[in-house]
């Protein structure tokens, strides 16, 4: 366990979520998040700040049951021995930290027990959902909090890029193209190649497949999931249906149920590789089903597994900012006005909402026979057809930027780097 700040990339969008939550006793604090997003790592800075705070680090429990010497424990009455021969004698506020949790199969009475005692503050982490179904939902509900992290956004790639010492291009959007490609997992930082980089992503996916994946379920026909996981990642932004799935397995000789599809589906979200966005009618304040999207927790997933390397800029821009969006703890949707789409609808609290669309830009030539510009329009006129006075944003890689009927028109390099609210 880390003790020293100095030593920890800080993480501070999600620090300052947990910080308030540091000695409730009463509320299981739940870290959930994609594999090597960086769950251990917001622990120790927990861990960090509670000790500079000035607690006894002997009030401090941390258990990883991914490292030695925890490995071994996968009982709930072998973690509960650990736990009770490392707070023998301790008074006061007992901080117990257990990190990839799911380990331990029927953890929930044990952990639910220490809570009860009143005296135990616990942080708990794991790599998919599996940690947030069964016992802790339905016996738990009301009694835990989660967090959910995601990998680095464009202001912390930034970041742990200065604090591994790595050369910053002082271009930003020079930058930005290569956050794009490289994606934003903490530890791909350090590399230098770009091979490197997606050498250490392959990596990711295969352990996210033999740990969150084949352990949790019984997948007979691995080699249709992996096509189902394939077609996914590489349609990721767009409007997909369980219909469209199957139509293309068909086309290539598979024949499979809706039902497999929809489990398929599900496991791939539990495991944090993809977040669905439903779709969602303005006019009858409803979500449409079968016209989701699927957003990729880290876009590097999809140019580790593909040789070629053009950018859709369409997609990937919207990716970001779902994933900017959801880290700021929005809830995002996608939203239907007739037949014109919003990139994302955004509700925050109950009654804050805002209004995205993401382009790649709208400085262009692409003009009518009338003198207007195609594009400009295109985006702003689902703006124009939403009545009530939320916020609206629009969201381009333009460096000049316009002023249309209260609409705000932002440079999508800027807003991140400022870690702008939306």
């Amino acid at each position: 366990m880390v003790n020293d700040m100095n030593k920890l990339y800080i993480r501070e969008k999600y620090l300052k979520k947990i910080r308030g939550f540091y000695d409730d006793s009463d509320m299981i604090k739940v870290i959930t998040g994609v594999r090597r997003c960086g769950k251990s790592s917001l622990m120790e800075m927990v861990c960090a700040e509670i000790t500079a705070n000035g607690t006894d680090p002997n009030n401090i429990v941390y258990l990883h049951l991914d490292k030695r010497p925890y490995k071994s424990i996968k009982t709930p009455e072998r973690l509960e021995e650990v736990i009770d021969s490392k707070t023998k004698g301790i008074t006061g506020m007992i901080y117990l930290f257990i990190d990839e949790i799911q380990n331990v199969k029927g953890f929930e009475e044990i952990v639910n027990a220490y809570r009860e005692e009143g005296n135990y503050s616990i942080f708990l982490t794991g790599s998919n959902s599996y940690l947030l179904s069964g016992e802790l939902v339905t016996k738990l509900t009301g009694r835990f909090i989660e967090f959910e992290m995601k990998t680095l956004t464009f202001d912390e790639y930034i970041g742990i890029k200065k604090f591994f010492g790595k050369p910053i291009d002082p271009d930003m959007e020079k930058e930005f193209l290569q956050y794009i490609i490289e994606g934003g997992f903490p530890l791909a930082a350090k590399y230098d190649s770009y091979e490197d980089k997606m050498t250490y992503v392959d990596s990711v996916i295969e352990e996210i497949f033999e740990k969150d994946i084949k352990q949790n379920n019984k997948i007979r026909k691995k080699g249709l999931f992996r096509k189902v996981q394939t077609y996914i990642i590489n349609n990721f932004g767009a409007t997909t249906s369980v219909d469209s799935i199957c139509d293309y397995l068909a086309r290539h000789g598979e024949s499979v149920s809706k039902v497999t599809v929809y489990n398929y589906l599900a496991i791939l979200e539990n495991a944090k590789i993809i977040s669905k966005c439903e779709r969602f009618d303005m006019k009858s304040k409803r979500s449409l089903n079968g016209e989701e999207k699927y957003y990729l927790s880290d876009l590097s997933f999809y140019f580790s597994r593909n040789t070629d390397g053009r950018i859709n800029y369409g997609p990937v821009l919207e990716n970001i900012v779902y994933n900017y969006v959801c880290s700021k703890g929005y809830k995002a949707s996608i939203g239907r006005v007739g037949k014109l789409e919003v990139d994302f609808i955004l509700r925050k609290r109950f009654d804050e909402y805002s209004y995205v669309q993401v382009a790649r830009t709208i400085d262009n030539d692409n003009y009518d026979g009338n003198g207007k510009n195609i594009t400009e329009e295109r985006e702003y006129r689902p703006f124009e057809r939403i009545a009530d006075g939320y916020p609206k944003y629009l969201i381009t890689m333009d460096k000049l930027l316009q002023k249309r009927n209260g609409i705000k028109h932002l440079n999508i390099v800027d807003m991140m780097l400022d870690d702008i609210d939306l």
